[in-house]
């Protein structure tokens, strides 16, 4: 960033969702609701894997880990934009703007990176089982986990870094309801071709890389499942998958129309519906999808509900 930029800009204004007033307050009694469920249901996902000794598996390893990730990107976001809609004037600050960039960037990185390692796990575990316990070691898991907030790391460096060189002067008005990278680009008054190019390379990568790496999985995955003769097996199989496959389309799909397209194609109220999607519901869901068909987890909850309920009775 230039000498100059810190006196000619200290902090920004957060549009937010919509500007609209009678909306304001309905809106921020949903995207509450939304968070406290998504706050509820990863730290409940996370407590529950680590509770129960039966889940601690390489699967639900990477699954806290995710949950994780979704409870930590969705705080770096939701609770700001909760403010916008009780506040007449949304402000951040320049150091507050780059910060909540950066940790958003860490986190969503990782996702993506997290969600492609699932998807190698169950591709290991449906086509080579004999193998599993060999390939997916405790110390291979280990390096994987690193190397997903590796990522993350370098990718929010990569493009906070580059933010900081941008000049802003009089346009501080952001039209999103986070710091966010293209709406930022928007603002500046300085040649933002780097910075674009970062964008379309990293998002490359980060996006388009663990996207085919997901998809080869699934390719074997299904070619290995066809060869399965019993229907209860496939559907066993099959049933493995569905969770993640959901997870995957609703936070790909989302996150790929938003970031894979030029600046000046993006039209940044489209983007911030695209952003809600990845931000606020994507963390919410995750913990739904994987909990509500999945055998184990309900289980687990079962005998901790049940735990609970013995030791409050005996204690009465």
């Amino acid at each position: 960033m230039a000498a100059g930029n810190h006196s000619t800009m200290t902090e920004f204004i957060l549009i937010g969702l919509t500007e609209k007033p009678e909306l304001q307050l309905p809106l921020f009694l949903f995207f509450l609701g939304v968070y406290v469920v998504s706050v509820v249901g990863n730290l409940g996902m996370i407590t529950l894997i680590g509770l129960s000794s039966h889940l601690h598996t390489l699967k639900y390893y990477f699954l806290s880990s995710l949950s994780f990730i979704d409870l930590c990107h969705s705080t770096v976001v939701t609770p700001k934009m909760l403010v916008s809609f009780v506040t007449e004037k949304n402000t951040i600050s320049y150091p507050e703007c780059m910060t909540q960039l950066y940790f958003f960037l860490i986190f969503i990185i990782s996702e993506c990176h997290m969600l492609a390692v699932m998807a190698y796990d169950r591709y290991v575990a449906i086509c080579n089982p004999l193998l599993y316990n060999v390939t997916m070691s405790y110390q291979a898991c280990s390096w994987l986990a690193v190397e997903v907030y590796m990522m993350g790391l370098i990718g929010a460096t990569a493009h906070t870094g580059c933010m900081l060189r941008v000049v802003f002067y009089k346009a501080k008005i952001i039209n999103h309801y986070f710091c966010d990278l293209f709406p930022l680009l928007e603002l500046s008054c300085s040649n933002t071709y780097i910075n674009e190019l970062v964008v379309l390379c990293f998002s490359a990568f980060n996006i388009l890389g663990p996207t085919l790496a997901i998809v080869g999985s699934y390719v074997f995955i299904i070619a290995s499942i066809l060869r399965i003769c019993s229907t209860e097996g496939r559907s066993k199989a099959f049933s493995t998958c569905s969770s993640h496959i959901l997870a995957v389309t609703l936070f790909y799909g989302s996150a790929a129309f938003m970031y894979l397209q030029p600046s000046n194609v993006s039209s940044m109220d489209q983007g911030k519906v695209s952003s809600v999607f990845y931000t606020i519901f994507v963390p919410m869901m995750n913990p739904l999808i994987y909990s509500l068909r999945n055998k184990d987890i309900k289980v687990a909850l079962s005998k901790i509900i049940e735990k609970r309920l013995f030791c409050i009775s005996k204690s009465l």
